[in-house]
């Protein structure tokens, strides 16, 4: 007997993000951000968030039954964000939209992927 056949996963998964302005030393507040999902040579876009005066979203990006294994890309529009924040950038930006690959092998688990980001660099991991 096959007990995984029988037994479907509880949708607790989520995916989430955070974005810090390593310049200023503040959460990226007002940052446009898009997620997509991609599928052999295509993809389809899953949602358009803001985040808010802590660099987050108001809730999880995907969660549950939406979550599930394959590949993701966040697009962080920074262009817009730092002109926004004031911040003097070269023109045209050199970090525009900033697009982080990533997979999800299990879509019980929570996905953190934050950003560290400056006009002039950026940083990402997997956090918790």
């Amino acid at each position: 007997m096959r007990l995984p056949a029988l037994v479907r996963p509880a949708p607790t998964g989520k995916l989430t993000t955070h974005v810090l302005d390593t310049a200023r030393g503040c959460p990226a507040s007002g940052l446009p951000i898009t997620l997509w999902r991609l599928e052999g040579e295509g993809r389809s876009l899953l949602g358009s968030f803001v985040t808010n005066a802590d660099g987050r979203l108001d809730g999880p990006a995907l969660a549950g039954e939406a979550l599930v294994s394959g590949t993701y890309e966040w697009v962080f529009d920074c262009g817009v964000y730092f002109a926004r924040s004031g911040q003097t950038t070269a023109a045209p930006p050199f970090l525009d939209r900033v697009p982080l690959r990533f997979s999800i092998g299990d879509p019980e688990a929570h996905y953190h992927v934050p950003l560290l980001v400056s006009p002039w660099s950026y940083s990402t991991y997997r956090g918790s």
